[in-house]
């Protein structure tokens, strides 16, 4: 500041004195002036420059194309700039941490595996991520500004965002549901700021299908014990409390037999589909021949021919060529043997049962149990490998089925990486065709 004032001094004594030079006396004053005016526009040149800079500093060029360009000026006004520069230099710096971090935030939210919408005080969406827009039916340009109550419509969310009690979550469903296809979401909003919004969204879905299923399973195994269960405590208390004749005791003894083994059957299949999921899958160093399995299938199917069937089953068992698959021999055996005991079950008196062992030529191994039974429904084939799924509850019943036996197959099949299809019209029988992998199965060279 001090040397500003001796700028100005030293232009109005240089201007007086060439007042003074020039005209004597009557110049000094005039000269004076003219010094003053001198330094007066070689000030107002340097504010006139650093007023440029600033100017085009609101542009929109980066601080290091600023810093180049900062004016060269002596004295205040070069300090001035310099201290500006810094400044400017800084507030650009901060901006740009500031932008990272919030890129770097936006980036963590556009990755989460719930829908995440931001609301202003109004509730209309400033940003949402990607899984919003799946759950939502968003459009993450379009929709920017808009209300959500106007793109979200369903009467329960309405309802919840009018009552304004956020110490919980609602249930609607997605956009993308269908009667066929539903699809749950689980809608939790959270306050923040002033009086802006946070909305989570998480696609539960598969939580509600497994509760659902949870739920029906708790209640299809309490009624298949509870029937065997009511049968044998009423014979108990017959052959408590009443005399009976010696072939009566024996009547009752073998239907309480049979309860007991039904019981068992049961408790058993739920055994095995617990082991099933949670053991690891079976490797390829067990391998097992196709021959043996199908000669235990043949007998297993006479025998229960026997006792369901008076007139008996035409049975045709196709062993084909002779192959071994990788696996675990038990649970194979039980998949094969579920199939072919529920043909004949299902296959009346006299009906055919054919059972064969293929080869493909891609080097797959296909098992195929047809029969000719009254066949099922197209609406009841994709529920055919659930647990107690019965398309006929009597029926299943009176042959001794637990409606465990396709969900066993169909886990079985998955452990061994095979593939299974169910063909079936009403009146014309069913095919049920287990296809193993090529690398599971190989043939077995003569000598």
């Amino acid at each position: 500041m001090i040397n500003r004032w001796l700028v100005f001094a030293a232009c109005m004594f240089a201007g007086g004195g060439l007042g003074f030079w020039t005209y004597s006396k009557d110049g000094l004053v005039a000269g004076v002036v003219l010094g003053a005016l001198v330094w007066l526009m070689l000030d107002s040149f340097y504010v006139a420059r650093l007023l440029k800079w600033l100017r085009v500093e609101q542009s929109d060029e980066g601080p290091v194309a600023m810093a180049s360009r900062v004016p060269a000026m002596p004295g205040v006004w070069g300090e001035a700039a310099d201290r500006t520069r810094r400044l400017l230099k800084s507030r650009d710096q901060r901006l740009l941490e500031s932008q990272a971090r919030l890129d770097e935030f936006l980036a963590a939210m556009q990755a989460s595996p719930s829908g995440v919408v931001l609301l202003d005080a109004q509730g209309r969406i400033e940003w949402c991520n990607q899984i919003a827009t799946q759950h939502f039916g968003f459009d993450a340009q379009r929709d920017v500004m808009q209300h959500i109550a106007n793109l979200v419509r369903e009467p329960a969310f309405k309802a919840y965002m009018a009552l304004a009690d956020f110490s919980h979550d609602v249930v609607i469903p997605g956009s993308a549901s269908t009667p066929t296809r539903p699809v749950k979401l689980s809608v939790h909003v959270h306050s923040y700021g002033k009086d802006r919004k946070l909305l989570l969204s998480r696609d539960i879905t598969a939580v509600e299908l497994a509760e659902a299923m949870r739920r029906d399973f708790v209640a299809n195994v309490s009624h298949e014990i509870r029937t065997p269960l009511t049968v044998l405590s009423g014979f108990i208390e017959t052959l408590q409390t009443l005399p009976l004749t010696e072939p009566e005791r024996s009547r009752y003894l073998a239907m309480m037999a049979q309860q007991s083994q039904r019981m068992q059957t049961l408790v058993n299949d739920l055994l095995t589909l617990s082991r099933l999921e949670g053991s690891p899958f079976p490797g390829i160093n067990e391998w097992i021949t196709t021959g043996a399995l199908l000669a235990q299938c043949e007998q297993e199917a006479k025998a229960l021919s026997v006792l369901l069937a008076p007139q008996g089953h035409q049975l045709a068992f196709d062993l084909g060529p002779p192959c071994e698959i990788a696996g675990v021999q038990a649970e194979i055996y039980s998949a094969m043997s579920n199939l072919v005991t529920n043909a004949v079950r299902y296959t009346p008196d006299g009906g055919k049962v054919e059972v064969s062992w293929k080869l493909l030529d891609d080097g797959r191994g296909e098992f195929k149990v047809r029969d000719s039974g009254p066949g099922i429904a197209p609406e009841h084939l994709p529920r055919l490998t659930e647990r107690f799924y019965r398309v006929d509850r009597s029926r299943s019943r009176e042959t001794g089925g637990t409606g465990l036996g396709l969900a066993i197959v169909k886990h079985v099949t998955q452990r061994h990486s095979a593939e299974l299809h169910i063909e079936s019209r009403l009146g014309q029988g069913s095919c049920f065709v287990m296809t193993f992998p090529a690398a599971r199965v190989r043939r077995i060279q003569p000598g």
